[in-house]
């Protein structure tokens, strides 16, 4: 730790400077000075922890130097020296938050003491600090899963403004600008089925959210359904000009990594905090291009761009044979029920609008939806021929007679078979489940296990691996391997004599501040207290 002195009396500095073996007692006396005035610029430069200052002093008094160190930093501690017993100066020290009142003349030993008992506390509040940044840090897929109930608010507009402020308030979210804009997003890999895990997926997931700070875009991790950025701006250039650079920034990210595929849509900007339903319902539409075309890239919500005919569109003539079912297949394996409606839409407008409304290429495109939808639940879900009926709608001559009833009863067909998907992998799910819960009872001792640790035991990505733990289990992974270390930390307080420190050892913690911090923060108590038979502490 930096010490600084500021002492007008030479013989005193120097012989404080000087009659201390400063370094052997693990501090750095890092400068002096002899007024007030001379010591501000210097502490501001040198940033000291501790500073020792004199009360009475030319051009600038020790209780004015106190009073503005204090203001701009404040985690610096002061102690006053004196040669006058004056019960103003002390109360006046007080209500600075001056650390400790010394009267002179002091000796080199009596000083070191108060050093370093102050010193002891600087350390206790740089643990408290380190331990509460590792805790928020440890509880960010929580908090990653209430971000994404409040982007689920943003974009349905079930909420009323004053409580999306509130919540965004609660979240520490900066919220409130001029305009607004979206950008959906999905990375993944060549090398790897969507779901599995992918080690350049998670880099490039890492790297697109300190892009996204850097440009003041607000991230929001939507788990296997990808990425969105809420995007601020002053105004529509400001705006634009943001997302332009970030895009930017995320192609140059990409460039190096080619088994890798991104898509992202981009909404159209509004003004208002209650339109965001506006802009993500173009930006969803845009998005839903990742499935119609092999390319990379990013589409902008617009009429111009989403048009019949664009280079982004594969189904361009009014044709039934220039249908591809490889994109229906490719939604049926990747796609998300919420997706399904903006992924049918875009579908049509890739034929051209017109294209539904003729009722034989309308019969056409139903029947070839059905006869994909039944070949994807037969061959690679399993289902036998003779179950399909009971899986999947059969079109009606009353549905295909109309065209919004024929675009809802494909819809309603796909979203049937991704239901069936669904039920089947969370069979399967629970096995990778029961796999992790298993291998947190084995390994939850390990200071290094975590979510990705353990994606890349079961081979899942680590958004998808969260998402079905949470659904199978009811609670964040985080939050459960937690719990878990806590309860066998009461075990063992309860059940043996062993120290705080080794006990937080033996469930996962090599630091044991950061134990006793977090044991504190879920259990209302310190680990003294909890053996000690103590009420939980009530905040």
């Amino acid at each position: 730790m930096k010490v600084f002195l500021v002492e007008d009396e030479f013989v005193v500095r120097e012989g404080i400077k000087n009659n201390v073996d400063w370094q052997a007692h693990g501090y750095e006396f890092c400068g002096e000075a002899g007024d007030g005035e001379l010591a501000y610029s210097m502490i501001q430069k040198l940033k000291p922890d501790i500073v020792i200052t004199d009360i009475k002093m030319p051009f600038m008094d020790g209780l004015t130097l106190s009073r503005m160190i204090k203001e701009e930093f404040p985690w610096i501690e002061i102690i006053l020296l004196t040669g006058y017993e004056d019960f103003q100066y002390a109360t006046e020290a007080i209500r600075i938050g001056v650390s400790c009142y010394l009267s002179k003349p002091i000796s080199g030993e009596s000083l070191l003491k108060e050093v370093d008992s102050v010193a002891r506390r600087i350390e206790e509040r740089q643990e408290e600090l380190e331990a509460k940044k590792r805790y928020e840090e440890d509880m960010e897929e929580r908090m990653e899963l209430e971000k994404q109930e409040f982007f689920s608010d943003l974009i349905t507009g079930s909420k009323e403004f004053s409580e999306l402020l509130e919540n965004a308030k609660k979240l520490s979210i900066d919220i409130t600008a001029i305009r607004y804009n979206i950008l959906m997003l999905r990375v993944w890999s060549g090398k790897h089925d969507a779901r599995e895990y992918s080690g350049s997926v998670v880099e490039i997931e890492q790297g697109i959210r300190r892009i996204a700070e850097k440009n003041d875009a607000i991230y929001f991790n939507l788990n296997i359904e990808g990425i969105a950025l809420l995007f601020k701006g002053d105004d529509e250039a400001a705006l634009s000009s943001s997302i332009e650079r970030c895009i930017q920034e995320i192609k140059r990210l990409l460039f190096d990594y080619k088994h890798v595929r991104y898509f992202g849509g981009v909404g159209r900007s509004v003004d208002r905090i209650t339109e965001i339903p506006f802009c993500f319902g173009w930006a969803s539409r845009a998005f839903a291009h990742m499935y119609l075309t092999d390319e990379s890239g990013f589409l902008f919500g617009t009429e111009e761009a989403l048009k019949s005919g664009g280079d982004n569109v594969i189904l361009s003539e009014i044709d039934p044979r220039h249908i591809d079912r490889r994109l229906i297949k490719e939604f049926l394996r990747r796609g998300e029920r919420s997706e399904t409606e903006f992924f049918v839409e875009e579908f049509i407008n890739g034929m051209g609008r017109s294209a539904i409304k003729s009722t034989l290429i309308r019969q056409y495109v139903a029947m070839d939806f059905y006869f994909c939808v039944s070949d994807f639940l037969e061959n690679e879900l399993g289902i036998s021929r003779k179950d399909l009926s009971e899986e999947v709608e059969t079109p009606t001559p009353e549905i295909l007679a109309d065209e919004d009833k024929t675009q809802k009863y494909m819809g309603r067909i796909i979203n049937q078979v991704l239901a069936v998907r669904e039920a089947d992998s969370r069979g399967r799910y629970s096995d990778v489940v029961s796999e992790v819960i298993s291998y947190i009872e084995k390994n939850y001792t390990d200071d290094e296990l975590s979510l990705n640790t353990l994606a890349a035991h079961v081979n899942f990505s680590p958004n998808h691996l969260s998402a079905i733990f949470k659904a199978q289990t009811g609670q964040p992974f985080i939050k459960y391997l937690t719990d878990y270390r806590m309860n066998a930390a009461k075990e063992l307080l309860v059940t043996t004599s062993k120290k705080s420190n080794e006990i937080g050892l033996m469930v996962g913690y090599k630091d044991p501040h950061y134990f006793s911090y977090t044991f504190k923060k879920t259990q209302g108590m310190t680990p003294t207290q909890y053996r000690s038979g103590s009420s939980p502490e009530v905040s």
